[in-house]
């Protein structure tokens, strides 16, 4: 990390990529403001990571999330690191999931989004430094049998990261968007757990999942290197160049490996 953060806050602390952001910012002598709508599993999370301080919040809710970084900034100092990393993943075929279901999805993981965006990235470029980091997904580009509504999500999310990083370049904040590969976090148990695709069990069982501790040194990497957009692992740079130049065959490759399940 070549410029250590002063002041972050990370969504989504309680487990996976937010709580390894979470330890990974406290070592470096951060003030880490921790996000997340679970309280206990929060609570745990932020329990041996000295500098961190919990703020219970749903994403989803617009005027918390506002309420939450205006007490950060008032009461650990002016945030130059944001790490947004709350999200869902249920799995289930789209006409199963039913139609509230999916629109939750969208809420959390778009809506969200949006609403870390606009109570955070505005003070930063007043300020005119900092990095916002935003995950979004290899699952935006690359779709999946199981996993439509949160793969419509994140698509959501890197068309939104990618439009705000050309508007806002040139103004001395780092916005970046990483999109990573299926991850090795709790997250995946969400799919697991609600019919999701199936080729996504052996892919646990055979430990083909990305390391997250091997995914955020990737990000950082980038980051530090001044990149906007990110595909951490090589996972992540395949399914992306397949989708890009040969859709009908990476379509094939993903109907293959769901019917042989």
């Amino acid at each position: 990390m070549k410029s250590p953060a002063r002041v972050a806050l990370v969504t989504g602390a309680a487990s996976g990529l937010g709580r390894l952001s979470c330890e990974r910012l406290a070592a470096t002598g951060a003030k880490v403001a921790a996000l997340d709508v679970n309280a206990d599993s929060l609570a745990l999370s932020v329990k041996g990571c000295s500098g961190a301080r919990p703020f219970v919040c749903d994403v989803t809710d617009e005027a918390r999330v506002q309420q939450v970084a205006d007490e950060v900034e008032r009461d650990l100092g002016p945030i130059d690191r944001v790490v947004h990393a709350a999200a869902i993943m249920p799995g289930s075929a789209l006409l199963d999931q039913g139609a509230e279901a999916v629109k939750r999805i969208m809420r959390v993981n778009y809506d969200g989004t949006v609403n870390v965006v606009q109570a955070t990235l505005p003070r930063m470029l007043e300020r005119g430094r900092g990095v916002f980091l935003c995950f979004g997904s290899v699952a935006g580009h690359a779709l999946a049998p199981g996993l439509g509504a949160y793969c419509a999500s994140k698509a959501a999310v890197n068309a939104y990261l990618e439009v705000l990083i050309h508007e806002t370049a040139g103004r001395g904040v780092l916005v970046h968007l990483a999109c990573p590969p299926m991850v090795d976090t709790p997250l995946i148990q969400q799919a697991l757990s609600a019919g999701g695709p199936k080729s996504l069990p052996i892919a646990v069982q055979r430990k083909l999942l990305a390391s997250p501790s091997r995914v955020l040194a990737a990000i950082e990497t980038a980051i530090d290197d001044g990149q906007h957009i990110s595909y951490p692992m090589p996972m992540a740079k395949w399914l992306y160049a397949m989708r890009r130049f040969s859709p009908a065959l990476l379509w094939k490759v993903i109907e293959r490996s769901e019917a042989a399940s």
